[in-house]
């Protein structure tokens, strides 16, 4: 068995907690998010920050920070990438 891909793992989003938006960068509602959120060096998952250009696993999706928002960048499942 394949090991998981090492990237922090930060569970389910919480809606509770603060959390940036997560997106498909090809996602139609993408630009005009980004036009919405400032330009922030930082994502937040569950109240807790993570740099721009940070990748986390959230389940089995990894995810990336592109200023203020998570873009969906393909699986955190080795066995399935």
């Amino acid at each position: 068995m394949a090991e998981r891909i090492a990237r922090p793992q930060v569970g389910a989003p919480d809606p509770e907690l603060k959390t940036s938006p997560i997106l498909e960068e090809f996602d139609d509602d993408y630009l005009v998010l980004k036009q919405q959120v400032p330009e922030e060096p930082v994502c937040y998952f569950n109240n807790k920050r993570y740099a721009h250009d940070t990748y986390i696993c959230s389940g089995d999706t990894l995810l990336r920070c592109d200023y203020g928002i998570w873009i969906r960048a393909g699986s955190c499942d080795p066995d399935n990438p």
